[in-house]
């Protein structure tokens, strides 16, 4: 006769008496994903300070607990020992940001006014060193931004002692920034809701204290100039577009909003505005816009990635810390909504329909953490208000503006 189960579920379940009013208990198997179910209400009301040394005595039973909620009760599963992930090669992270770094500088070279003006030719290795050394103010600055805000969240979830990688740069040669981004890995399930918070927050503020300074600096190296009334047949113009920080920046510098256009028509001064702002219609031809320097083009380009990462939706930072806000469920019910509006906004600039289908593929799944149980406390919640008050100034209605050709 086997005794071993009886006496393994006896210790179970005396654990976790000591923190759990235990009202409902099922036994599974690793098949069924968990090895026993507690359902009840926890003593304890600070279910962190619980999880933590419960977690710290199943260990010596190769068991890992995960907190959940189940209606208005408290549920307490027993899964088999998480196993540590294993540690990433970091030459695969060095060796892409070397790539990447050669790819933006190319980029910024082209950016640089000689250039862009003369055209270049490549005859030897040295020319190609002069090009790389005319795009260096860009690539340093777009990489020090982007540096940052992965830095952010991983020097956070190292913090936290949640294994995650170091950032993976992706080179993009000849676009029109060099590089599609980076991104890093959590490996492993974070503790609770407030470490996701706390590593999903940080990239975006980290990257935005060096994206502001430097997008400022820049324009105080730019210049203001005329729009062509007229764009020569075969040549095209481009306009970065506007969120809230960048035309408050723009007005800092210059005094002014900008582009200016050279007349409202027949609207006023705020309704123009405001519909040049969400269509980028109509085109400031003829008025006065500040001609980017690279680095500015770089703060801009910083401003963008913020925006983008801080959706409120799916593996984006956004996603993860309105996940950590509201719980996994209710975001899933905003997802319906986010997709119609940038679907909406995709008739003036087509590029959100790409960000609809990336959405859509990658919002299957979200990343659940170890205790659900435990809520973020109120200093947590109002950085979360926060933060979505500066997606806010940072969102870009029309990222980008192209007439010409």
């Amino acid at each position: 006769m086997n005794t071993s189960t009886p006496l393994t579920r006896e210790i179970y379940t005396t654990l976790i008496l000591r923190y759990l009013a235990i009202e409902d208990v099922t036994y599974g198997d690793p098949k069924q994903h968990f090895i026993a179910r507690f359902r009840g209400k926890l003593y304890d009301p600070d279910s962190e300070s619980a999880y933590e040394r419960l977690t710290t005595e199943l260990k010596e039973h190769h068991l890992t607990p995960l907190f959940r909620w189940e209606g208005d009760q408290h549920s307490i599963l027993l899964i088999p020992a998480l196993q540590r992930p294993r540690v990433s090669n970091p030459w695969w992270n060095v060796g892409l940001f070397i790539v990447t770094l050669v790819s933006v500088m190319l980029t910024g070279a082209t950016l640089s006014p000689d250039v862009s003006a003369d055209g270049f030719t490549i005859r030897s290795l040295q020319d190609v060193l002069d090009l790389m050394v005319k795009g260096l103010p860009f690539a340093v600055s777009l990489l020090t931004i982007l540096g940052a805000h992965e830095f952010g969240h991983y020097l956070v979830g190292r913090y936290h002692k949640v294994r995650v990688t170091l950032p993976y740069f992706i080179p993009f040669p000849f676009s029109l920034l060099g590089t599609l981004g980076a991104f890093i890995n959590i490996q492993e399930p974070p503790r609770n809701r407030r470490v996701l918070f706390d590593i999903s927050i940080a990239g975006p503020l980290a990257g935005m204290v060096f994206a502001i300074p430097i997008l400022l600096f820049g324009l105080t190296q730019s210049r203001l100039d005329q729009i062509p009334f007229v764009v020569v047949k075969g040549m095209t113009f481009t306009i970065e577009g506007n969120s809230l920080l960048y035309l408050l920046s723009k007005y800092l510098v210059f005094h002014q909003w900008l582009p200016s256009p050279a007349s409202f028509g027949t609207l006023s001064p705020l309704l123009y505005w405001v519909r040049y702002f969400f269509t980028g219609q109509p085109l400031p031809l003829g008025g006065i816009d500040v001609m980017i320097s690279p680095i500015v083009w770089a703060g801009w380009a910083g401003l963008l990635v913020t925006c983008l990462n801080l959706i409120p939706a799916g593996q984006l930072d956004g996603g993860h810390i309105l996940g950590s806000l509201v719980g996994n469920r209710r975001p899933r019910r905003l997802l319906p909504v986010i997709l119609v509006s940038l679907g909406l906004l995709g008739f003036v600039w087509s590029g959100w329909w790409l960000w609809v289908f990336l959405l859509i593929m990658f919002s299957r799944s979200q990343v659940e953490t170890l205790d659900e149980i435990t809520v973020l406390d109120k200093r947590r919640r109002l950085m979360g208000l926060m933060i979505f008050i500066i997606f806010l100034f940072v969102f870009i209605p029309v990222p980008l503006i192209t007439f010409g050709g």
